[in-house]
């Protein structure tokens, strides 16, 4: 009895290893016109194994690959499609290189900052000044959002003074958002969303039982 243990690793286990059997032999046909022939054959063998490859752009240039690849680049060939680098297929992927943008506050958010970044930019005059409200208060829902306690305006004002390097101030007695204003309003939210999940739920019960 034979294990697979003592068997050769199949090259891509999805086609099982009767593919592979198949491919090696194509390999060691010695004429060429058969050769391509019987590679062929077996490509279409392949199709029909995973119908679902149909559904993919160029999905035949795809079997001729995994052919190949199955047969350890050794395929000799009159093929459609040029026979892929060995090479490329095991050659490292490149390092991935994730964005070094340095979020000071994270709480906050990049777009928060970014908002900070334009209107720091702009010419000092009412239009400056009622955006800098709004990113006041903008500013205290999402720290409201991160923490549930209570925070004070003057944080606020001083986080949004640094984020803007001193170019974006509001007087100290400016009023933001009331705290008990930004979290009733979150629980009404919340609450909201859980009502319309209990009436979905319901209807699926109403509805989702067969009368005869």
């Amino acid at each position: 009895m034979e294990y697979n243990t003592a068997r050769d690793k199949m090259a891509i286990p999805e086609y099982g290893r009767n593919i592979q059997k198949m491919v090696q032999h194509v390999v060691q046909i010695e004429d060429r016109k058969e050769r391509t022939a019987a590679a062929k054959r077996v490509v279409e063998i392949m199709a029909n194994m995973h119908p679902q490859v149909r559904e993919v752009s160029d999905y035949m240039h795809k079997l001729w690959d995994h052919l190949y690849f199955i047969s350890d680049f050794k395929l000799d060939v009159d093929s459609p499609y040029p026979p892929p680098e060995k090479e490329a297929i095991s050659r490292r992927p490149e390092k991935l290189h994730y964005s070094e943008n340095h979020i000071r506050f994270k709480h906050y958010g990049k777009h928060l900052e970014n908002m900070i970044k334009y209107v720091s930019g702009l010419e000092d005059g009412p239009e400056k000044k009622e955006l800098t409200l709004m990113i006041a208060n903008q500013m205290k829902r999402a720290y409201l959002n991160w923490n549930r306690d209570s925070v004070s305006d003057k944080m606020i004002l001083s986080q949004l003074e640094e984020l803007s390097n001193g170019k974006l101030k509001l007087d100290d007695d400016v009023q933001l958002i009331p705290t008990n204003e930004v979290l009733s309003g979150s629980r009404n939210k919340k609450k909201k969303n859980n009502q319309n999940k209990n009436n979905n739920n319901g209807r699926k019960k109403k509805y989702g039982r067969k009368s005869y």
